[in-house]
């Protein structure tokens, strides 16, 4: 049978350096290769897919955590935050001296000291890891470089948004926002405790993944689906088979079907192997 496979990105496809395990590139252009399909499913925004993730190759990009369908570069779905949504946002945060950065398919827009604070765990990261600097800058550097400062925050064209060691405890930003934003700890490990993503209330992945079924004329019994973060919890128990990565979070792993090695362990690649995707 022909399946259709999802992949999440950080901590899935990526290790927590944002490197890609050699073992899941191959695992990847082999399941192609045996005429399955690939997408990616993450909440990475298109700006933060980067050349080296984009290079292995996919047939399609679920981003922003489902708000975002590209299907061999046709867009077929874009959902973007409300102007008076974003303003609510950019003005607590500014207010409570929370560093965030907004995400879009153009680029990612940094808000307060979000540059700088990235710049900072990255050389945090590597003067605690002087063996792995290097992978670590090549993983993780672009998400840096991405980052324009300088310019109008309120803007039409933003999917997604993440914010960076708030002092402000989770809860409480998930009070302000309840009726605007879905509120969860970052699916990034490096941006650290009390980090977090805002999305767009009633969009997920598994929201996405049907819309895409649907345009495809593809049935649910071929879906497999492969994450370890909060975002992916309702495309793991949508999907036929739904993978935890071995460094999942215990409520991700609760839901799944399965559960891989690491990412870091070829989990990928194994999983693929014992499902006889390749």
């Amino acid at each position: 049978m022909r399946h259709i496979i999802f992949l999440d990105v950080d901590g899935t496809l990526v290790d927590d350096h944002g490197n890609i395990p050699e073992s899941a590139k191959e695992a990847v252009r082999q399941a192609r290769q045996n005429g399955h399909l690939v997408f990616l499913s993450t909440g990475r925004s298109k700006a933060e897919l980067f050349s080296d993730i984009l290079d292995v190759g996919f047939d399609g990009i679920i981003g922003a955590a489902g708000g975002y369908i590209e299907l061999e570069e046709e867009v077929l779905y874009h959902q973007q935050v409300s102007v008076d949504d974003l303003s609510h946002l950019i003005s607590f945060f500014t207010e409570h001296g929370i560093d965030f950065y907004l995400e879009s398919n153009d680029g990612l827009f940094a808000g307060g000291n979000a540059k700088a604070r990235v710049a900072r765990m990255i050389d945090e990261l590597m003067a605690d890891n002087p063996e792995a600097s290097a992978t670590i800058e090549r993983g993780l550097k672009p998400f840096h470089d991405a980052m324009r400062e300088g310019v109008d925050l309120v803007r039409p064209d933003v999917n997604k948004i993440s914010f960076l060691g708030s002092s402000v405890p989770l809860d409480v930003i998930q009070q302000e926002f309840a009726s605007r934003f879905t509120v969860i700890p970052s699916t990034v490990a490096v941006f650290g405790a009390n980090s977090g993503e805002l999305s767009i209330p009633g969009v997920n992945k598994a929201t996405a993944i049907a819309t895409l079924l649907e345009h495809l004329g593809l049935d649910r019994s071929q879906t497999f689906a492969y994450g370890d973060g909060l975002n992916d919890i309702e495309m793991l128990e949508y999907v036929k088979v739904g993978v935890a990565m071995g460094n999942a979070k215990p409520e991700v792993k609760r839901v799944a079907d399965d559960v891989t090695d690491s990412c870091d362990q070829d989990g990928l690649a194994n999983s693929f192997k014992k499902y006889r995707l390749i």
